[in-house]
């Protein structure tokens, strides 16, 4: 498919289409990410899905044979309780060339720089502006706004995407730094409505979840394309960690053993562990026995494409609604 649109993000990071697949852990390996850039968007990785930095290696060369197309590594800062080697991973990133890392999480800027100073375009997505400004003022050349309608960390603002994305935009303007927006976002119409507001392009990962390509078991992608935007939950609130799970009985009995002792990650371990939906996601297929995250986007999601045709209906339906919706609503055709 020819491109449609050419906008910063398309320029910067040398991709087609401004659609960025999201990171997710347990899921964007090598398959998906290849097909999301061979479609013409830009593939991620997710480095600390990797149990180390040279599984990390491993992977970015598999990718490198199913695809010749740009992509990218994501690099999460989350709590843990034995954080990743962070400097170790960032190691190999630069070793192998990539030139696209999307960061994350709490405190980058030493992650930043480093980055930075060997070459890469980092984007860093924040679910807050007061977040994103001090990411700038780190170096990162591009922010991904996240609004709270989004799979995983949302933050603890509750600003939803229609109302941060024009914020965004009008505080980026001023410090000449483009951004994406990201969180919600399934189809054609929103990457319209996302560029309207003046963001260069657009972030999916629950949309990506559900695509022939994502190494997911079809049961939990059934149950997603059957699911409702209503069908998300939040969890641990209480430890400022604000999660977006979907909403199955696992989700509900982590949910309640935190109201009974607010603030205690000690009473929600066992049931937030991602070895859990690990086998869920690769081996089981259950979709109640584990917490894992989807954004309320899967309310959009009715059928299993490939990433290919996922892409190129997004951009026919993006242009659509620009070219075609916006000539019969406007009142002068010479505006």
């Amino acid at each position: 498919m020819a491109p449609v649109f050419k906008t910063k993000m398309t320029e910067m990071l040398g991709i087609e289409h401004p659609i960025m697949q999201g990171g997710m852990h347990y899921l964007s390996y090598a398959k998906l990410a290849a097909a999301v850039s061979n479609a013409g968007g830009c593939g991620i990785l997710t480095a600390v899905t990797q149990p180390t930095p040279e599984d990390l290696r491993k992977e970015i060369r598999l990718t490198r044979t199913l695809t010749d197309k740009p992509f990218g590594v994501n690099l999460s800062f989350l709590p843990a309780a034995t954080p990743p080697d962070y400097d170790a991973y960032i190691k190999v990133i630069l070793e192998e060339n990539i030139k696209i890392v999307e960061t994350a999480g709490n405190n980058p800027g030493k992650y930043i720089e480093k980055l930075k100073a060997g070459g890469a375009i980092v984007i860093h997505k924040c679910v807050t502006v007061r977040h994103a400004k001090t990411a700038v003022k780190y170096g990162a050349d591009m922010i991904s706004m996240d609004g709270f309608e989004c799979a995983g960390h949302p933050g603890m603002d509750d600003v939803g995407g229609l109302v941060l994305f024009p914020i965004a935009a009008r505080e980026f303007a001023k410090m000449g730094v483009p951004w994406i927006a990201s969180g919600g976002i399934g189809n054609g119409d929103q990457v319209a409505a996302c560029l309207a507001m003046g963001a260069e392009g657009v972030n999916c990962g629950t949309r990506f979840m559900v695509t022939q390509e994502a190494p997911m078991h079809d049961n939990i992608k059934q149950r997603l394309v059957e699911a409702d935007h209503t069908q998300t939950t939040l969890i641990l609130r209480t430890l400022k960690n604000t999660e977006r799970t979907f909403k199955n009985a696992e989700a509900l009995k982590a949910a309640e053993a935190e109201r009974q002792s607010p603030g205690d990650i000690n009473v929600v371990r066992k049931f937030i562990a991602g070895s859990k939906y690990k086998v869920s996601f690769h081996e089981t297929g259950n979709t109640e026995d584990s917490v894992w995250s989807c954004g309320q986007v899967i309310g959009l999601i009715d059928d299993i494409p490939t990433c290919n045709d996922l892409v190129e209906r997004m951009m026919n339906d993006a242009k659509s609604a620009v070219v075609d919706r916006m000539k019969t609503i406007m009142v002068h055709s010479s505006l």
